[in-house]
């Protein structure tokens, strides 16, 4: 008996329509033997309160965090074949936690997952990824810290936290916001450009390293306060009365502050 008469499509039963609802079935089966395979994007919402704190960490892809008006973290994530499990975890003190590397531990490839979080202004923000861009912008929490272990860009618009810490690998570090009295800022890179976009009413200790290229610009805050040393790679100083700690390490880029 020939393969088309054991499935009913010999001369006397239906011909192509049988064999295309066969086929339909077959990889319809196919989709769903794994639940993630049909997922291309994820979208959830958590009430939140005053004191809220999201720890993502993706292992490929953009994540852009943005500041807004609601008592809500809004969660959405475009995800890239071979998919990922995205599982956010509540905790006991509100904080929110998605753990990508974690929840995808010997799944082996995947494809980038681009994220868009929106969090109350009031949120504190830890973010960090393998390989891609970070994004953060409107945030007014405790604390806003971005840091990417391979390669790809950080830019933080309009922050104003007590604590600040970005770190790349390759690299552009950007930060546009305020400088808190007692505070504590670090930036590092291993090779890009990082500029530093703040107030000329700042009151901050700086140590500010470029020890390969010797290139920093101190713009409007130069002045008698700081020191260039080691033949220009570091310089050392205090703006203001000194009220914030600003460290500033670049490996084999520039580092420049500008006035914002």
């Amino acid at each position: 008996m020939s393969f088309l008469a054991k499935i009913g499509c010999g001369p006397n039963g239906p011909k192509k329509t049988t064999i295309l609802l066969w086929l339909s079935v077959v990889f319809f089966c196919m989709a769903n033997a794994d639940p993630a395979f049909g997922q291309r994007r994820f979208s959830r919402s958590f009430a939140a309160g005053q004191n809220v704190r999201l720890h993502l960490f993706n292992r490929s892809g953009t994540v852009t965090v943005e500041g807004w008006n609601r008592s809500e973290v809004s969660i959405t994530a475009n995800i890239e074949a071979p998919t990922a499990i995205i599982a956010p975890q509540v905790g006991n003190d509100g904080t929110i936690s998605i753990n990508l590397v974690k929840d995808n531990q010997g799944r082996g490839e995947l494809g980038n997952v681009n994220f868009l979080v929106r969090v109350p202004y009031s949120c504190s923000v830890d973010i960090e990824t393998v390989i891609g861009n970070l994004i953060v912008t409107n945030v007014r929490g405790g604390l806003v810290r971005a840091h990417i272990s391979s390669e790809g860009d950080i830019t933080l618009t309009n922050i104003s936290a007590f604590a600040v810490a970005a770190q790349n690998g390759i690299g552009d570090i950007f930060f546009d916001g305020e400088i808190q009295n007692g505070g504590n800022y670090r930036f590092a890179s291993m090779r890009g450009n990082i500029n530093l976009r703040i107030p000329f009413t700042s009151s901050f200790k700086v140590v500010a390293t470029a020890p390969s290229t010797r290139n920093i610009s101190l713009g409007p805050f130069s002045g008698s306060g700081m020191s260039y040393q080691s033949d220009g790679r570091r310089v050392v100083g205090k703006f203001g009365d000194g009220g914030s700690t600003l460290t500033v390490t670049n490996q084999r880029g520039s580092i420049s502050f500008f006035r914002r």
